[in-house]
């Protein structure tokens, strides 16, 4: 039996996308979009992703329909703690796009509320089902790198859109730029790999041309009692794709995923283990759609069909990672 889904709000980066996939899956039945802003509906409304879809025409009309299990939160940082809030208080797991706002108070009530209403919260983190990465945190956490003792990370962009600034209205968004609303993406990674870490220090810069405000060349240190992660976000690189990378060094072994999308996996090990050989070498990784698999995951969720990938703990220590690392904490 299909699940019925619903979006709530379109103006996030990442909400077209998870429109087209929930339309397209035979798992949903994607019940429609309610977005509160007439202009936004105007604009970001006329993408292909919502050709076809029903616009609810009140919040009331979505969040009051029964038959929808689960919500998509697509909104602005800004808007997602309160669409998620309202959600939850309706009785429906939700769909959460990254970053959990810019208000750790807030979200901790947020996850309080799904415990008690026994509901889900999946936060948008899409590197979570990449094959590439899930080999590395497979072999990390098993113990097969052994005990690792340094991550170095690089996600950028080129410069962004003047559109992207004018919906960018949030305190993270603004305080800390590409270091919150992208370079999050791999500091959940860090956290699935070393937990919280004891320190962060994050290093927020503007250069370049664009907007003053704009935090857009950035880096953060995370330090544990045994290891140390260093993050790196510019949108100031040129053909960025290619160079995104994640590499993590243990006293066994080494992972080097780059890029991060295809994911190219190169593993070294001390000795032959599981199937590779000792020394430096190509693995070769799945190829997956943004998004697909963790709509995938949410609804085994629902469906009970399995226990979540990530814990409502673990989502809380991301969220206040990110913001240490954005300088609010």
């Amino acid at each position: 039996m299909k699940i019925r889904l619903a979006q709530y709000g379109i103006s996030h980066d990442h909400a077209s996308g998870k429109a087209n996939v929930m339309k397209e899956s035979d798992e949903i039945d994607f019940a429609g979009v309610f977005e509160p802003s007439s202009e936004v509906r105007e604009t970001l409304g006329q993408s292909p992703a919502y050709e076809g879809v029903h616009w609810f025409t009140s919040k009331e009309e979505m969040l009051e329909d029964e038959t929808i299990v689960g919500i998509a939160a697509q909104g602005r940082v800004s808007q997602n703690l309160t669409f998620a809030r309202e959600i939850l208080e309706h009785g429906k797991h939700v769909w959460f796009d990254k970053p959990a706002g810019d208000n750790l108070d807030v979200f901790r009530a947020v996850l309080d509320t799904a415990r008690d209403k026994k509901l889900l919260v999946q936060l948008g983190y899409m590197f979570r089902y990449n094959a590439g990465f899930q080999f590395i945190l497979d072999w990390a956490n098993s113990g097969k790198l052994g005990d690792i003792f340094s991550v170095r990370a690089r996600i950028s962009s080129s410069i962004s859109s003047e559109a992207h600034w004018q919906r960018w209205d949030s305190v993270g968004e603004h305080s800390a730029g590409i270091m919150f609303i992208l370079a999050c993406h791999l500091t959940d990674i860090i956290v699935a790999l070393l937990g919280q870490p004891t320190r962060v220090t994050p290093f927020l810069r503007h250069d370049g041309h664009d907007v003053p405000w704009y935090r857009n060349n950035t880096a953060a240190v995370f330090e544990y009692p045994k290891a140390l992660a260093i993050l790196e976000s510019t949108a100031l690189e040129i053909d960025s794709g290619k160079a995104r990378r994640l590499e993590v060094y243990g006293t066994r072994g080494s992972a080097i995923l780059e890029p991060l999308e295809p994911p190219a996996l190169r593993l070294c090990l001390d000795e032959e283990r599981d199937g590779y050989a000792k020394g430096w070498q190509t693995v070769p990784v799945e190829r997956r759609p943004r998004y697909v698999e963790s709509l995938r995951a949410f609804v085994a969720d629902i469906r009970g069909e399995k226990s979540p990938d990530r814990s409502l703990d673990h989502e809380f220590a991301v969220q206040e990672t990110v913001l240490r690392a954005a300088g609010l904490l």
